[in-house]
């Protein structure tokens, strides 16, 4: 049964800042065919607005148009397709959105979350859902859907192998941040930095990933945990949040600091840069950052070698998806990880792009939309 949806539709790329006046994303009603035997109806109840939105909308990530965006969200389960049943999916289940469906049988599958499941990148880069079909259309004309997802709108059809249930226990809005600033930040931590008890952990750009990172860090007990950005705001926030330390890239360089594991979450060349030169003689740099696909950044071989340094590139937090996100939700249970402190602000689906101009600006840890 094809049902009416009001989304949040980019148009198109590239439109010039500010996006409040320019407007590139606009709230319309659009029709979403129901779900086939794999996939999930689900009643949005909250969606995170991350910088991996951002990038489709200033023309950093290709993605085809029209696309309703938004890929960190969860909901509640209103229909289920017969093998999404037998996958343990029921109606009025909570579910996290996970934006990239994991298959669990390919090349990438099989690295254990290193590497990204290759069907589901290729229905990702397409903007179709996992067996490749679209659910979405406006008077007619295909709407991509974002990374398996399309959040941001009052209801999704989504694979489920994109949906993580949570307990009715976990707030829709700490399960929506679960699904990608804490799987991504809390993955470059415990997955692709491999923490060890003692590990100073260090974290370069505090948005909604970096401050993730953090306080998967501070749950754990590791070492000392530093927090490094250029917004003052931000350093007061990771204190608050248990940072033993916090610095600006200037501070952090002129101190001398170092950590055996540095999380760089900025997506921007400098920040890398910023990250590797504070990275402890055999310590490990992990990015998680998305930056242009222009940038380059400079690093020296020779320190590498010389200090055995390991540079580590993870991508999603080198999450799986059904395996980590019980983990960080029973995590937030036991009262050790403050999910909600990541959430800097709620806004309406009609603030959408007034909340792309603050994301942009640097000033949201992280923004969430209510339905």
């Amino acid at each position: 049964m094809t049902r009416r949806i009001t989304g949040a539709v980019l148009e198109e790329v590239g439109r010039a800042r500010p996006f409040a006046q320019s407007r590139p994303i606009g709230v319309v009603e659009l029709d979403l065919d129901g779900p086939g035997p794999d996939e999930l109806l689900v009643r949005i109840e909250a969606a995170g607005i991350c910088h991996s939105d951002l990038s489709v909308v200033d023309g950093n990530r290709a993605r085809p148009m029209p696309m309703l965006l938004g890929h960190e969200a969860a909901g509640i389960v209103e229909e289920v397709g017969d093998a999404a049943s037998a996958a343990g999916f029921s109606v009025g289940d909570r579910v996290v959105m996970a934006f990239l469906p994991r298959c669990g049988e390919c090349d990438g599958c099989r690295t254990g979350g290193v590497m990204p499941c290759v069907p589901g990148t290729a229905s990702n880069t397409a903007g179709t859902l996992f067996d490749g079909s679209s659910r979405l259309t406006r008077d007619g004309v295909r709407v991509h859907h974002h990374l398996g997802v399309s959040g941001f709108a009052s209801h999704a059809v989504v694979d489920h192998r994109s949906a993580v249930v949570v307990g009715p226990d976990v707030p829709p809005e700490v399960a929506a941040v679960l699904g990608c600033a804490v799987l991504t930040g809390g993955g470059a931590v415990v997955n692709a930095g491999a923490a060890k008890p003692g590990d100073d952990i260090m974290v370069v750009g505090l948005g909604g990933v970096g401050m993730a990172a953090l306080i998967t860090a501070v749950s754990l007990g590791y070492g000392r945990v530093i927090g490094v950005d250029a917004v003052p705001e931000k350093l007061d926030r990771a204190r608050e949040l248990g940072a033993d330390a916090v610095y600006t890239p200037d501070e952090a360089a002129e101190a001398g600091v170092r950590a055996a594991l540095v999380v760089e979450a900025a997506g921007h060349p400098r920040a890398f840069e910023t990250a590797f030169a504070l990275t402890a003689p055999g310590g490990r740099t992990v990015t998680v950052g998305l930056p242009s696909p222009s940038a380059v950044s400079n690093v020296s071989p020779l320190t590498v070698t010389a200090e055995a340094r390991t540079i580590v590139g993870s991508y999603l937090g080198s999450a799986v998806p059904s395996r980590d996100i019980p983990r960080y939700a029973e995590l937030w249970r036991q009262g050790r990880l403050p999910v909600e402190a990541l959430i800097s602000s709620y806004v309406t689906l009609d603030d959408i792009n007034e909340a792309m101009d603050t994301l942009a600006d640097g000033q949201a840890i992280r923004q969430v939309i209510r339905f």
